[in-house]
């Protein structure tokens, strides 16, 4: 992937707008509660429990977009508008897992900057 996981100009506007010690505070947020949410992306798809499986790719898009995730954001979108049947496509988690990993690894670089 050649665009950067993180979108700079978003990534400084939330630091400016919310100051850089609350950004990092987001930031830890994000990185304790981001993999519980992915688990539960996989109960729900398991339990066929379409609304609590929407509900959490919704809460990970605008988590994404409060970072500018540009591909986590699109990822989980995509989940939360297809619901069970795009989480059912074998890729479709695996594909935002991987997101995930990549934007935890960009976001833990930003708050130590």
């Amino acid at each position: 992937m050649s665009d950067p996981t993180i979108d700079a100009a978003a990534y400084a506007e939330l630091q400016e707008s919310a100051g850089a010690e609350f950004t990092r505070e987001l930031v830890d947020t994000f990185l304790e509660e981001a993999p519980p949410m992915l688990e539960q992306l996989h109960r729900a798809l398991d339990a066929g429990e379409a609304e609590r499986f929407r509900r959490t790719a919704h809460s990970l898009k605008s988590n994404g977009q409060t970072f500018g995730a540009v591909a986590l954001t699109e990822r989980a979108r995509a989940l939360e508008l297809g619901g069970l049947e795009a989480g059912r496509a074998p890729e479709a988690l695996a594909g935002l897992e991987q997101e995930y990993a990549r934007v935890a690894t960009a976001l833990r670089e930003l708050r130590d900057a």
